[in-house]
């Protein structure tokens, strides 16, 4: 025998998910007050990641540019002026290291006006070269 299934009483639409979500009223707003802080400093920090690489680059460019100067017989201060001209408050140091002539260059990169990131680079080129 089957039974037929039974109606409800009272109607529960609308009561119990009113008072559910009035208790829960403001906790978006709570949360995400939480939450965003956070988010800011991480974009923060991805975007110190990316200048810092992108200065990084800048600086080994111009150190193999002041390489290839050094190597042609340049004089130091344009092998230092190629260098501090790329990346701005640089500075660069001419060696020789066997057949090659290598510029050490180096720089502080300031973040945000609060962290100073050092970043250096090295670049050989073969003295006398063309």
């Amino acid at each position: 025998m089957s039974v037929p299934h039974a109606r409800p009483t009272r109607s529960t639409r609308g009561t119990g998910l009113r008072h559910a979500a009035a208790g829960d009223a403001g906790s978006v707003a709570a949360e995400f007050a939480v939450v965003l802080p956070a988010v800011m400093i991480v974009l923060a920090l991805c975007a110190g990641a990316l200048t810092a690489a992108t200065h990084q680059v800048r600086l080994q460019d111009a150190a193999a540019d002041a390489a290839r100067l050094a190597a042609r017989g340049e004089p130091a201060s344009r092998v230092v002026s190629t260098v501090s001209a790329a990346v701005a408050g640089a500075g660069a140091a001419v060696r020789p290291h066997d057949e090659l002539v290598c510029v050490d260059a180096s720089a502080h990169l300031t973040i945000g006006g609060i962290v100073s990131i050092p970043i250096r680079a090295t670049s050989c080129a073969l003295a006398g070269g063309l």
